[in-house]
C-alpha cells in the first residue's frame, strides 16, 4: 500500500521528466526572444550606461540625503515571499531601512503570496493598490500573463511600477518601460554555477535538473543551465523535473532520482527550497558528499547548509542592495531627479562554497545583509 502511494505521488514528476527534456531544450534556445539582456539593453540605449554606473555607486554607499521629502509616499508591494528563501523578506526590510534614512515619510503596504498564487488573485491585489492611489507598485514577473497586468500599471496615471527579481527588460514595452527593473541576474548567477560544476567534474558527468514553476525565473535559471551543459557533450542529462519552488516536491523527486539514476554526479537545484528538499533526500539515502547539489541566492538557510557541509556551493546575492536600489530610485524620483534612475539595476553575485571559512562568509554576510541582519 505504501509503495503504491509512493508511485502515485511520483507519477506527475515522471511525466514532467519526459516532457521536460525536449521542452527544456527548446527553452534553452529561445529564452531571450522576449527580453533584452542587461548588456543588450545598454547597447540599445547607451545613455543608460552612465546613469547605471552612477546609480550603482550610490547604492553601494551609505545614505546621502540631497534634500528632504515632506510629501507622504505610498508604496504597495506584492511578493511571492511565502517560501523558505528569505530573499523577499530581506528585500522589504532593506527597502524600509533605507527609506527611513532618506525618505521617512512613507507608508508601505505589502502582500506576500506563494510562488504559485493564481494570477487572478495577483490582479485583484494590484487593482486594490491602484484604487488606494499608491505612488509606487513593486511587483514581480514570472509568467507571460503577467505582461498584461504590468502593461495596465504602466498606463495608470500617477503610479510608477518597479519590477523585482528581473533584470531583462521586456522588448514588448519598447520605450515605455516600467520605472525600474531590480534584481540579481539569473543568467549570470546560473552561469557561475554551471562553470563550477564543469570545474568540479572536469566537464564529464551525469546530472539531473530540478526546475521551478514554468515561467520567467525557470527559463532564465533552468534554461541557462541546460544551455551551458550542452556545450560539454560529456555532461549527460539523465532526468528533469518541474517541482515548483517546493521543498516537499523536490524531496520526493530526488528520492525517485536516486532510485532510478544511482550513478548521478549532481542535481541542479533552481532555488533555495528545491535545494533543501534535495539535501533532505540525500541525507536519508546516505549520499551527502557523493551527489552534489547547489543553492541559488545565498540566503541564511543556504549559508547554514554550507556551514553544515550539506550544500556544496551556491551563488550569493548581495541581497540588500536590491532594497536600497528601490529606495534610492523612489527618493530620486521624489526630488525631481528621475532621469538619474536607470531602467535596470542588477546587483552583485558571489560564489560561496564549503572551502570558505567563517570569516570569509561573515564578510559577505555583512555586505549582503547590511540592513537585514
Amino acid at each position: 500500500m505504501v509503495s503504491g502511494l509512493y508511485i502515485l505521488r511520483l507519477a506527475p514528476f515522471l511525466i514532467c521528466s519526459l516532457l521536460l527534456i525536449s521542452a527544456g531544450q527548446a527553452k534553452a534556445a529561445d529564452r531571450f526572444v522576449d527580453y533584452w539582456t542587461v548588456e543588450e539593453y545598454l547597447e540599445q540605449y547607451p545613455r543608460q550606461q552612465t546613469i547605471s554606473k552612477r546609480f550603482i555607486d550610490r547604492v553601494r554607499q551609505g545614505a546621502i540625503t540631497d534634500e528632504a521629502i515632506r510629501k507622504p509616499i505610498r508604496i504597495g508591494i506584492i511578493y511571492p515571499g511565502l517560501q523558505v528563501s528569505d530573499y523577499w523578506r530581506r528585500s522589504v526590510t532593506s527597502l524600509e531601512a533605507r527609506l527611513q534614512e532618506i525618505a521617512p515619510n512613507y507608508e508601505l503596504v505589502s502582500h506576500f503570496t506563494t510562488p504559485d498564487t493564481a494570477i487572478s488573485e495577483q490582479a485583484q491585489n494590484l487593482g486594490q493598490f491602484l484604487r488606494q492611489k499608491v505612488d509606487y507598485v513593486i511587483f514581480t514577473l514570472n509568467a507571460a500573463r503577467h505582461t498584461e497586468l504590468i502593461r495596465k500599471v504602466i498606463r495608470q496615471e500617477g503610479v510608477k511600477l518597479i519590477l523585482q527579481n528581473i533584470t531583462t527588460p521586456l522588448k514588448t514595452f519598447q520605450d515605455q518601460q516600467p520605472f525600474q527593473y531590480v534584481g540579481f541576474d539569473h543568467v549570470i548567477g546560473t552561469e557561475i554555477l554551471a562553470q563550477e560544476y564543469i570545474r568540479r567534474t572536469g566537464g564529464e558527468g551525469t546530472y539531473a535538473i530540478l526546475y521551478g514553476p514554468r515561467g520567467y525565473v525557470n527559463d532564465m535559471r533552468g534554461g541557462t543551465f541546460l544551455k551551458e551543459m550542452r556545450k560539454h557533450p560529456e555532461m549527460v542529462l539523465k532526468a528533469s523535473y518541474y517541482v515548483g519552488f517546493n521543498q516537499e516536491k523536490s524531496y520526493i523527486a530526488t528520492k525517485d532520482l536516486l532510485q532510478s539514476q544511482p550513478d548521478l554526479d549532481f542535481i541542479f537545484s533552481s532555488s533555495t527550497d528545491i535545494a533543501l528538499g534535495v539535501i533532505q533526500a540525500l541525507k536519508e539515502a546516505g549520499k551527502l558528499g557523493e551527489v552534489m547539489t547547489n543553492g541559488w541566492g545565498g540566503g541564511g538557510s543556504e549559508l547554514a547548509a554550507i556551514e553544515r557541509r550539506e550544500l556544496n556551493f551556491t551563488v550569493m546575492r548581495m541581497n540588500d542592495d536590491n532594497g536600497v536600489a528601490m529606495a534610492e530610485a523612489i527618493y530620486l524620483d521624489q526630488i525631481g531627479k528621475s532621469d538619474e534612475v536607470p531602467v535596470v539595476f542588477s546587483g552583485d553575485i558571489r560564489l560561496v562554497d564549503q572551502s570558505m571559512d567563517k570569516a570569509q562568509i561573515g564578510e559577505l554576510k555583512n555586505r549582503a545583509f547590511r540592513y537585514s541582519k
